[in-house]
């Protein structure tokens, strides 16, 4: 029997081919995902203006029941990805980072994933992020998958 499960899979556009291995992966193991992100499923040839593309993922945050942000090489450092965590901290959503396939040693963080927390996984670690998906509270991996330090400075806001 299969776990359904509305999610948003913030990412690095570049990055797209991991989220599809992660949907196939979650798949294959038994979980019915719906994924509200935009990825190449759902690419627009015409690219809209900010303020519609801040309402359209306000909007698509708000419909997943928890948020994973795949964590790589150039993640921390796209605008887009914080403002999507920002906007699942103000909705109160589960916010999970797994680590994308293939990063080694030390990933720099995304800024609003580091201020608001979050339990990142290493990308072998599916058990655990079915684990995650169902509210249960984690310790932080790296991406290797070994135990990592807890985050400095989080910051838990609940309004």
């Amino acid at each position: 029997m299969s776990k359904n499960y509305n999610i948003f899979i913030s990412h690095y556009g570049e990055d797209d081919k991991h989220v599809q291995n992660l949907k196939k992966r979650l798949k294959d193991s038994g979980y019915d995902v719906r994924n509200s992100s935009v990825d190449s499923t759902k690419h627009q040839a015409r690219r809209p203006s900010d303020a519609v593309i801040k309402r359209y993922l306000k909007g698509f945050v708000k419909w997943a029941g928890s948020f994973i942000c795949l964590i790589g090489e150039n993640t921390h450092s796209r605008p887009w990805v914080n403002y999507e965590i920002e906007q699942a901290h103000l909705q109160g959503k589960n916010i999970i980072g797994i680590y994308k396939y293939g990063c080694k040693d030390t990933v720099v963080l995304p800024p609003a994933f580091e201020k608001y927390g979050g339990t990142p996984l290493g990308w072998n670690s599916l058990d655990k992020l079915g684990d995650a998906l169902d509210g249960k509270q984690l310790p932080a991996e790296n991406p290797s998958g070994n135990i990592r330090e807890p985050i400095k400075e989080i910051e838990r806001v609940k309004c």
